[in-house]
This record gives structure tokens, C-alpha cells and sequence, in this order.
């Protein structure tokens, strides 16, 4: 395997949208996760660091050169990356990323963060909802898309997150995921989040194309998402980075790559 890395000449971009880009231990993980899955598909990895604030409309303005270069090589990526994480600053960014590649059909990965910024962008510009948010950020949102869950305190902000490796079975047969993580009825996975997609606008949202294939035991909590008639729009709750290894890549990063190099997943 390391002479095979070592001899790959084909470079692959993908563009890291996320806040804490200046810090790339931040998403050590995720870094460690793209390696492995760029391995897999003989490809030189790099990775563009996008700072999601410059994506916004307010960058524009404020540092319009900025904000110019962030697009420019966020159209010039082969696939998107919007990562976990937490807190409102740049998450306009981040939700453009996320309508970027769902409009142009570019391979995207969304995790945990990334998933719930691509269910609010579908809400505001597929079905229509102004305003629509996160309670996280906009606890007054006209279209809470995105809510905390009932079972969690908002005062102990550690202890009290939905944690660790739980099962997600999955609800459909046909899916990129499912056919990815070679045809289980479901995987285990490691969480790290306080809030979900609103269990009250799934029929609706799955109503115009944006498919929540994995749940948690419930059958409530959204834990996989894919979009139909896209070659690669997947979010993933949970955090697939955690468990990947250089012989055995996690399934949602191999397929965000295998997308970007052009093969059907």
C-alpha cells in the first residue's frame, strides 16, 4: 500500500468547508478519513480549506477578495466536505455549500452539521420555506428545521449529548449507503449531537426527493440522508470519520470519493 501511495500522480480536491480551518487538527479525523478513502480510489488527496464565513453574503462586503477566492475554489473542487461541528458563525457558509453542490450536482458529504445544513437549504429553496433554521441558531425561526432533541438538557452541554456508538437500521433496500456498507440491515456508528431534523417535516421533505433511508430504532431520529437524482448528496448524523482505517475506509467518505473521481456508487 505504500509504495502505491507514494506512486499516485492523479490529484483529487476536495473543498473542507467548515470554521475552524486555520486549526486543521480540528478535523483530524476527518482528514485521517479522506486519506484512507483517497487510497482506495488511487488518487493524491488534497483538500481546498474553505472558511465558511467567506462563503456568505456578508463576506461579500466585508472582504470581497475573500469571498471571491472561497468560490472560486469551491466551484473548482471535485466534492464538498461540510464537517461537524457547532455554533451560528458561518453557517450561512455553510448551508451555500450545501445548495452549490445540491443545484450543480457535485458529490457532497455532510456530517452531523453538514446533514442538518443540507436539510435547512433543501427546506428554504426546494420547498419553500423563508427563513427556515436550526433552532440552535434562530430559536425564533418561522420553519424549525432542525430542533433539539426532547431528551436533552440545554443546560449541562457535555454530559447530557446524544454519545457514543448506537445502531442505525436501515429503512429502505435500494441506497447508496446501504449498498456502501455492503448490504446490512443496519450499522453502528458513533454520535455527538444534541439536535436533529424535525421529526414533524420528514413526509414532507422525503415528499420532494430528500431521503431519510437511515433511522435511529425509533424509526423517529434521522440518522442517513440521501438525495434522488444526485450522483453523490449524502449527511450522515453521526460521525461515519471515527471508524475509518487505511484498509478499511468509511463507507460514506469512500463513497463522497468515489463520486468525485466520476464512479457510480
Amino acid at each position: 500500500m505504500a509504495d502505491r501511495v507514494d506512486n499516485v500522480e492523479e490529484e483529487i480536491h476536495i473543498a473542507m468547508v467548515g470554521k475552524y480551518t486555520g486549526l486543521s487538527d480540528s478535523y483530524l479525523s476527518v482528514i485521517k478519513a479522506l486519506q484512507h478513502s483517497s487510497y482506495a480510489v488511487n488518487r493524491k488527496l488534497v483538500i481546498d480549506w474553505i472558511e465558511s464565513a467567506e462563503l456568505d453574503d456578508e463576506s461579500a462586503v466585508s472582504d470581497a477578495e475573500a469571498h471571491a477566492n472561497a468560490w472560486e475554489m469551491l466551484r473548482a473542487a471535485d466534492g464538498i466536505l461540510v464537517p461537524g461541528g457547532f455554533g451560528k458563525r458561518g453557517i450561512e457558509g455553510k448551508i451555500k455549500a450545501a445548495g452549490y453542490a445540491r443545484e450543480n450536482k457535485v458529490p457532497y458529504l455532510g456530517v452531523c452539521l453538514g446533514l442538518q445544513v443540507a436539510t435547512i437549504e433543501f427546506c428554504r429553496n426546494v420547498l419553500g420555506m423563508e427563513g427556515a433554521n436550526s433552532t440552535e441558531f434562530d430559536e425564533d425561526t418561522p420553519h424549525p428545521a432542525v430542533v433539539f432533541m426532547p431528551e436533552i438538557s440545554k443546560t449541562h452541554m457535555g454530559g447530557t449529548m446524544r454519545l457514543g456508538t448506537k445502531p442505525t437500521p436501515f429503512l429502505v433496500d435500494d441506497c447508496k449507503m446501504r449498498r456502501l456498507y455492503g448490504d446490512v440491515d443496519h450499522v453502528d456508528e458513533r454520535h455527538r449531537h444534541r439536535y436533529e431534523v424535525n421529526p414533524e417535516l420528514i413526509e414532507q421533505i422525503e415528499g420532494a426527493g430528500l431521503r431519510y433511508v437511515g433511522k435511529d430504532e425509533t424509526g423517529q431520529r434521522c440518522e442517513i440522508m440521501e438525495l434522488d437524482d444526485h450522483p453523490y448528496f449524502v449527511g450522515t448524523q453521526y460521525h461515519p470519520e471515527f471508524k475509518s482505517r487505511p484498509n478499511r475506509p468509511s463507507p460514506p467518505f469512500l463513497g463522497l470519493l468515489k463520486a468525485a473521481t466520476g464512479q457510480e456508487v
